[in-house]
């Protein structure tokens, strides 16, 4: 059976990262905090500017990432997770920046889990196909950077009793 927990960030990354790496894989999550929306387009140019040796907009030490892309509909954001794989070639550089931990969905590949383990950033599912519940956990959100891309954009999202599961945690272990 797996326990269930609510978890309330406050930007504390020592802290957080000691609380998320007691959890076991499988642990249910509510969440209340910040997470940080980013898709591919963003972090490709994340990179593009860290190889450029220009400062990047956005200090990502302590953040959670959250891979999707929202829509709007009356000015209310719609969001959920996207295919958490298709951002696995950008992990260890967001990891290497101090981020806390990812959110998507679906498997991360052997690399991952690997990096996973060695920076102790846990990764953790939302649910999917639900963009309209998750929606109704979202308080606030504004862009952070790259307004250019749209969806794409790096979107700071406050949310109250977000669902997340812990899928792969700080030791490398997997449901």
């Amino acid at each position: 059976m797996s326990q269930k927990v609510g978890f309330i960030y406050n930007g504390n990354a020592d802290e957080g990262r000691q609380f998320l790496c007691n959890l076991p894989a499988g642990t249910q999550i509510n969440y209340a905090g910040k997470l940080y929306a980013m898709r591919d387009a963003a972090h490709k140019r994340l990179v593009e500017m860290d190889k450029q040796g220009e400062q990047l907009p956005i200090n990502l030490g302590g953040k959670i990432i959250f891979y999707a892309g929202p829509t709007f509909v009356n000015d209310k954001m719609i969001i959920g997770p996207t295919t958490s794989k298709r951002m696995d070639s950008f992990f260890e550089f967001t990891a290497q920046k101090g981020i806390l931990a990812t959110v998507g969905k679906g498997v991360r590949t052997q690399e991952v889990i690997k990096a996973i383990e060695k920076y102790k950033v846990p990764y953790l599912v939302a649910p999917s196909g639900c963009a309209a519940y998750l929606s109704q956990k979202t308080i606030d959100w504004r862009i952070v950077a790259f307004e250019d891309l749209g969806p794409e954009a790096i979107y700071e999202i406050t949310v109250k009793d977000f669902p997340m599961i812990l899928f792969i945690d700080c030791c490398g272990r997997s449901l």
